[in-house]
């Protein structure tokens, strides 16, 4: 079998299990409607230093939000099933190991970018204002950190014994990434050593990136640097999960 045609097989049946677990895309849209509720609002008085509306600013920043912290985690879900012998039974057999990391990557991307959907719909009823073009861009933004941040996420968790040794590295690792983005406040509105800090975060050029485009805003430096930064990341990630993910035994 092919790798297509593999990792076709494996997409499929996890995107299976995951329409059938409706407790996990309720709890995995959670936070970000939370914070888009009753966070959003309290910005709509208050100058962020950004063009445009406090909700194109603060929605897209979410959105990178829902990727990050969406794809990061899923690796837990991956662990229990090593643990539970599920991965070695699935090394033996023909079905391609790289598949194993891919289609389960794309169904993370599939699922993230659905409830990005319904978060820009729901933006939409609290006041967004964004053009068609620019939500897509902002999704393409989404689908691409996603990749990136899941198979990154399986590669770990398959280099980690539990559980609780997996949470306590990704929260150590995505906390100050989300809070030096600028996802929920741009960093303009940062102190000029914080602002400074928060360039060496790729992430950071992603929010801008997508706020750009939400504003309608297409083929300027901001989002030019944002998709070359992402890109770059997503590399990265996707090749250092991947030989994560290949070198583990188990």
């Amino acid at each position: 079998m092919t790798l297509l045609a593999d990792t076709g097989i494996i997409f499929g049946r996890y995107l299976r299990a995951t329409l059938r677990s409706r407790t996990s895309l309720f709890f995995g849209m959670l936070q970000p409607l939370l914070f888009l509720a009753l966070f959003g609002p309290l910005l709509t008085e208050v100058d962020l230093g950004t063009s445009g509306s406090s909700w194109q600013a603060f929605v897209p920043g979410v959105l990178v939000q829902l990727a990050l912290l969406g794809g990061s985690y899923v690796g837990l879900g991956l662990l229990m099933d090593r643990n539970l012998g599920v991965i070695d039974r699935m090394r033996v057999t023909p079905v391609s190991p790289m598949a194993l990391l891919l289609g389960r990557t794309l169904r993370d991307v599939v699922q993230l970018l659905a409830q990005s959907v319904l978060l820009v719909l729901i933006g939409l009823a609290f006041g967004l204002r964004a053009p068609l073009p620019g939500v897509l861009i902002g999704l393409l933004f989404v689908a691409v950190l996603a990749a990136a941040m899941s198979a990154l996420s399986y590669g770990l968790a398959m280099n980690i014994r539990t559980a609780p040794e997996f949470a306590a590295v990704v929260n150590t690792a995505v906390m100050p990434v989300m809070l030096l983005s600028g996802l929920l406040l741009p960093m303009t509105l940062a102190p000029g050593w914080l602002n400074g800090v928060s360039r060496a975060v790729p992430l950071r050029y992603t929010a801008d990136a997508v706020r750009q485009a939400f504003l309608g805003h297409y083929a300027n430096g901001t989002v030019a640097a944002g998709a070359a930064v992402t890109l770059a990341l997503a590399a990265v990630c996707l090749l250092g999960g991947a030989r994560l993910f290949g070198r583990a035994r188990g």
